[in-house]
């Protein structure tokens, strides 16, 4: 293994000095970045598709997960293009939670249970309905799996909440 690994390196290191040999590279200067300059979600593009957070900003039933999202402070991460699906709860599925268990997700103290609680919404990979099957298990991002199932003609997600 070792043996394969050395020759792996050595290989890689002379195709890389191959083709930097013959031409000078420019210098570049890297700039550090301003304390209050924004990560990801602070990048402008306007030609490429839109990112989960600017599909979720514009639509007016995903506003309670919009403030979530900001609140657990992963706004940068799901700005990154991903590929990344997300099982979103519109803000009636918030609504059906017990009284104050939002605004209590919400407090600072509660980041990483939030955190936690919306990572366990996203998947990475494309998962388009069309392509989801009764039974099909899918891996999310906090570690834990979903299950898809058909009820009545619907797909669901561990049989309580419609795709």
């Amino acid at each position: 293994m070792k043996r394969i690994l050395l020759t792996s390196s050595i290989i890689y290191c002379s195709i890389f000095m191959g083709c930097n040999s013959s031409t000078q590279q420019p210098e570049t200067t890297l700039t550090p970045p301003a304390e209050n300059q924004a990560g990801q979600s602070g990048v402008q593009d306007d030609q490429s598709q839109k990112n989960v957070v600017q599909i979720a900003s514009g639509s007016k039933d995903h506003t309670t997960l919009v403030t979530a999202v900001q609140a657990a402070e992963l706004v940068d991460a799901l700005s990154n293009a991903g590929p990344f699906t997300v099982f979103a709860p519109i803000n009636a599925a918030f609504d059906k939670l017990p009284a104050g268990t939002v605004e209590s997700l919400l407090k600072t103290e509660k980041k990483d249970d939030l955190a936690d609680i919306l990572q366990y919404h996203v998947s990475l990979g494309v998962f388009k309905t069309e392509n989801l099957t009764d039974g099909q298990v899918i891996g999310q991002v906090n570690g834990a799996n979903i299950t898809i199932s058909k009820k009545d003609g619907k797909l669901m997600v561990n049989g309580t909440a419609t795709v």
